[in-house]
């Protein structure tokens, strides 16, 4: 069955590229045909990775965004036998998250032959309560046959709670576990070194295979992201994504 990933957070800058990166690599290290489709109608990053081929959906109408827009990317999603990578941006998360439960797009991707993922982040440090707000609104929300996946991006700092709690340990945690499909950490990385080496490579739009390739990556950079790739796809075979 084809696989339709969607990379959902209202949160800006919480790591939903990066995501969106992982999930088209990981597909096509198992020789999956894989479509990217950007929504994002203000920083097209996605678009940015020349080894995707993403598709841009062009959202706007003037200054305006129209959700009807939308129904071009799901003729695709059904007509097309392939799996999908959606990256969504910040300023359409609430349109696009809207358009989805308004027309019921699970269950209709779901009996078109297609299982659904929507892919969320929590992020800590500053972006820890909206990010976790997010994640409670689309468990709330998605119907069923949604497996809600959880990336927790400890890049900007830990996921604890002011009195100290894990994820795993929070109330919002608890009361949604049911809807959870799996659980990936994104663990935090020594800023001079691991944490260099990710930011060069998301800098550059690179995928792990050109990084391999590029001579701007020296041997030890290439060997640490090496290992980033090791730890993350290890976590996504775990909770077959």
């Amino acid at each position: 069955m084809k696989r339709v990933h969607f990379v959902l957070q209202g949160k800006g800058g919480v790591g939903k590229t990066f995501v969106a990166s992982l999930l088209v690599q990981y597909h096509q290290e198992q020789d999956r045909d894989v479509i990217c489709i950007d929504t994002d109608p203000v920083n097209a990053t996605f678009s940015g990775y020349k080894a995707f081929n993403v598709q841009r959906l062009e959202l706007m109408d003037g200054n305006d965004l129209n959700p009807r827009k939308f129904d071009q990317m799901m003729t695709l999603l059904i007509e097309q036998d392939s799996h999908f990578v959606i990256d969504n941006g910040a300023a359409s998360f609430l349109p696009l998250s809207n358009y989805l439960l308004e027309n019921d797009v699970i269950n209709l991707l779901s009996d078109s032959g297609k299982e659904v993922y929507i892919h969320t982040l929590i992020s800590g440090s500053q972006g820890l309560r909206d990010t976790l707000t997010g994640f409670s609104k689309l468990a709330e929300h998605l119907p069923e046959k949604a497996n809600l996946m959880v990336w927790l991006n400890e890049y900007f700092g830990p996921i604890i709670s002011d009195e100290g709690k894990t994820f795993e340990e929070m109330k919002v945690y608890t009361k949604h576990k049911s809807r959870i499909t799996g659980l990936i950490r994104i663990p935090r990385q020594t800023s001079s070194t691991f944490g260099q080496d990710v930011e060069m490579m998301l800098a550059h739009r690179a995928t792990f295979a050109e990084v391999k390739e590029n001579p701007i990556f020296e041997l030890m950079a290439k060997q640490r992201l090496t290992m980033v790739k090791r730890n993350l796809f290890e976590q996504m075979d775990a909770v077959t994504v």
